[in-house]
């Protein structure tokens, strides 16, 4: 059993608790004359002071993502209804779908952002798959070209 398998309030609930009798021990130790109340405040006290030095939220660059592209969407689709459908796989990071910049109506695409491992699960299963009465394309994305790439393509 791992600690850093549990949410990270959970974490911090149960290192302030044991910090707490630690604490309470190490003062009752010192042989201070100290009621137990007040043992137990300075030992949460200690506790409230180390918990956040000892456990950490992941960073987002620690987790390996993947972008997935997601076709053939419904128009009536929005980005609650995607993410839903996506998190039955694992957590949702992002979801991005394209618009027309002149009507501003959807255009039957997206981008849905997830870590790795999730991503391939959704991808596996998700592909050829029906949504909304469509059938979705999804697979990883193409790496976004930079604007400079795109203008010397244009230029020749």
């Amino acid at each position: 059993m791992k600690l850093s398998q549990y949410p990270v309030y959970a974490q911090s609930a149960l290192l302030a608790l044991v910090l707490a009798l630690v604490g309470y021990l190490v003062i009752r130790w010192t042989a201070l004359e100290l009621d137990a109340a007040t043992l137990f405040a300075l030992g949460l006290l200690l506790g409230g002071l180390v918990v956040p030095l000892l456990t950490r939220l992941p960073t987002p660059e620690a987790i390996p993502t993947t972008t997935l592209y997601v076709g053939n969407l419904p128009y009536r689709a929005n980005e609650a209804s995607v993410r839903a459908l996506f998190e039955n796989f694992g957590q949702v990071l992002s979801v991005r779908l394209m618009k027309d910049k002149q009507t501003g109506k959807r255009r039957g695409f997206g981008f849905v952002e997830m870590p790795t491992e999730a991503a391939l699960a959704a991808q596996q299963a998700l592909n050829d798959s029906e949504f909304q009465q469509r059938t979705l394309k999804v697979r990883e994305a193409n790496e976004r070209k930079d604007e400079e790439e795109a203008n010397d393509q244009a230029q020749t």
